[in-house]
């Protein structure tokens, strides 16, 4: 039996300040990106990946969320403080001189970590941690 991840979340506050990170200066396609009954289902994904969506959704997609309960998601997504992802590369020197030419949030120039990758990390224009890291060759 075989399990693959398919979809992974990410909230954002913007779609439209989103999508142009996701997709000009990380490269990534955009998938879907379609509204229904007041919200919006957007994907994008690596064309390396064409079986892997991360899908870019409001803070708290759910319909009958209390206005409390979304001021408070939308509060802890302003201070960075949602799940991000970690993201592959080959290059992450190049990939960190990408993002930041591009304006991006720098959180973590590239650095050999102890546990075997070289990683650097980002904020996305909704303030989640993105992380890009290389493993390393001995």
């Amino acid at each position: 039996m075989d399990i693959n991840l398919s979809q992974c979340f990410i909230a954002t506050d913007d779609h439209d300040k989103a999508i142009p990170f996701y997709r000009d200066v990380l490269g990534l396609e955009v998938r879907n990106d379609v509204g229904f009954e007041g919200m919006r289902w957007v994907t994008v994904g690596s064309p390396a990946q064409p079986d892997v969506d991360i899908v870019l959704e409001t803070p708290l997609a759910d319909p009958s969320a209390s206005p409390a309960d979304r001021e408070a998601v939308a509060a802890l997504l302003a201070k960075g403080l949602l799940r991000g992802v970690i993201f592959n590369t080959d290059d992450v020197d190049a990939v960190f001189e990408r993002i930041r030419a591009a304006g991006g949030e720098v959180l973590q120039e590239p650095v050999d970590q102890p546990y075997g990758v070289r990683d650097c990390a980002f904020r996305d224009p909704s303030g989640n941690m993105l992380r890009f890291a290389q493993p390393r060759t001995s």
